[in-house]
C-alpha cells in the first residue's frame, strides 16, 4: 500500500517545519512528519491539527495510580518538550485538573505554567497555544466567575492571557451569564479564542447565536469522540460543527488508551479505568484491535498513530490524546503528515459500528 504524503482528507492547509526524525515503539519505525495547521473554527487562532491533553498531569484520582511523584513529574515535563519539539504546539488543560476539587496532587494549569516558564528560558521565541477551562460549579453564578475563574487560572500559569477558554461543561444553571463571560473575556483581552465543552447539539447552536450577537464567533466544541465512541456523529454535534464552522476537539481520541492495543482482556487498565474498560469490552473490541494494528503495519505506523489519523480524517477535527511522557507525545506526532484511504476508514467505522461503546461523560446530554 502507498503511503498517501501530504493530506489527501483535507486538501488545504498550511506547514510548520520541524526536523524529521525516527524513533522505536512497539517494535515499529515512526517517521515524524511536518505538523499541520488549520485555522480554530471562525476565529483568527491557528492551532496544530493535532494537540495533547494534560488531564493526567498532577491527578491523584483518575490517572497515575492515585499517587503523584518527582519521576511523573519529569515524566510530563517531558512529553510537554517532546511535543514542542515535534511540532505539536496546542495543550489543554482545566482548572479542575489536577486541583483539591478532583483530588490531585498539585494542579495541572500550575505544572504547565512550570514548564512554559522553563521552556522559555531556553527558547524565548517557542511557539506554544494554551488552552484551559472554566468549571460550571454549581455555587458560580453569571458572567463574573468566568472572569474571576479566568484570572486564577492565568495566575497559576503565569500568563496574561490564553489562547482559548472553553466552559467545560453546561452549567445547571446560568449558562447564558457563563457565554457572556466568554465574551467578556475576548473583549478584555485576556483570551484570543473561546469554545465550549461537552456541549449537545442545542447547546452548541444556542452558545453559537449568543456569543455571534456580540461579534465573537464560537471556535470550539471540545467532546469525548473517537473511533469506537461516535456520539457526535449520531447526536448532530458533528454535523452541527461542521455547519457553522466550529471546531470539533476530540477528548478522548484513543479511548484512553483502549484503542492502542496495549490493553488485552488479560490486561486491563488499572485504576478507574478499568471498571470502563472492562475484560468483557476488550474481548469484544480485539477483532478491530487486529484491524488497526494490520492496517498501521501497511504504513509504519503504530496503531495509535492509526487511530488518531482515523479521527483527522473526518476533517475538522483536532484530536488531543493526553501524553504522560515523551515517547507517547512523539508517537502522537506520527499521526500527521499521512492520510488513511477512504476505504480504510469506512471499514474501521464499520467494524466499530458492530460495538457496543461504553457509557460517556453525562452531561454531554444534558
Amino acid at each position: 500500500m502507498a503511503l498517501h504524503l501530504g493530506s489527501a482528507c483535507f486538501p488545504a492547509f498550511s506547514r510548520s517545519k520541524v526536523s524529521p526524525a525516527r524513533v522505536v515503539e512497539g517494535g515499529v519505525d515512526v517517521t515524524v512528519a511536518e505538523a499541520e495547521k488549520t485555522r480554530l473554527g471562525g476565529s483568527d487562532l491557528t492551532v496544530s491539527k493535532l494537540g495533547i491533553g494534560a488531564w493526567s498531569w498532577g491527578d491523584t484520582s483518575y490517572w497515575n495510580s492515585f499517587d503523584w511523584d518527582d519521576r511523573k513529574m519529569k515524566d510530563a515535563k517531558a512529553a510537554f518538550d517532546a511535543s514542542l519539539d515535534y511540532g505539536i504546539t496546542l495543550v489543554d488543560t482545566a482548572e479542575v485538573y489536577g486541583s483539591t476539587m478532583a483530588l490531585g496532587a498539585i494542579n495541572s494549569e500550575t505544572l504547565l505554567g512550570r514548564f512554559i516558564k522553563e521552556r522559555k528560558k531556553r527558547e524565548p521565541a517557542m511557539e506554544v497555544t494554551i488552552a484551559t477551562k472554566f468549571a460550571a460549579l454549581p455555587w458560580r453564578f453569571g458572567r463574573r466567575s468566568v472572569i474571576a475563574a479566568l484570572k486564577d487560572s492565568l495566575s497559576r500559569l503565569g500568563l496574561t492571557s490564553v489562547d482559548l477558554y472553553q466552559l467545560h461543561w453546561p452549567g445547571i444553571w446560568g449558562n447564558e451569564g457563563y457565554i457572556d463571560g466568554l465574551a467578556d473575556a475576548v473583549e478584555q483581552g485576556l483570551v484570543k479564542a473561546v469554545g465550549v465543552s461537552n456541549y449537545n447539539e442545542k447547546r452548541l447552536r444556542d452558545a453559537y447565536n449568543q456569543l455571534k450577537r456580540r461579534g465573537i464567533p464560537l471556535a470550539s466544541n471540545q467532546v469525548n469522540y473517537s473511533l469506537i465512541y461516535r456520539l457526535p456523529e449520531e447526536n448532530g454535534v458533528k454535523a452541527a460543527c461542521d455547519e457553522l464552522g466550529i471546531t470539533l476537539i476530540a477528548y478522548s481520541p484513543i479511548a484512553q488508551g483502549a484503542l492502542t492495543g496495549k490493553y488485552t482482556p488479560n490486561n486491563i487498565p488499572s485504576g478507574p479505568r478499568g471498571r470502563i474498560y472492562t475484560r468483557e469490552f476488550l474481548a469484544k473490541l480485539q477483532p478491530l484491535i487486529t484491524r488497526i494494528k494490520e492496517i498501521g503495519q501497511s504504513y509504519g505506523k503504530t496503531s495509535t498513530q492509526v487511530v488518531l489519523n482515523w479521527l483527522i480524517c473526518q476533517g475538522n477535527v483536532v484530536p488531543i490524546p493526553g501524553a504522560r511522557n515523551a515517547e507517547q507525545a512523539i508517537e502522537f506526532a506520527g499521526a500527521l503528515g499521512w492520510s488513511l484511504g477512504k476505504e480504510e476508514v469506512e471499514e474501521l467505522r464499520s467494524m466499530a459500528s458492530e460495538i457496543k461503546p461504553v457509557t460517556g461523560f453525562p452531561v454531554e446530554k444534558f
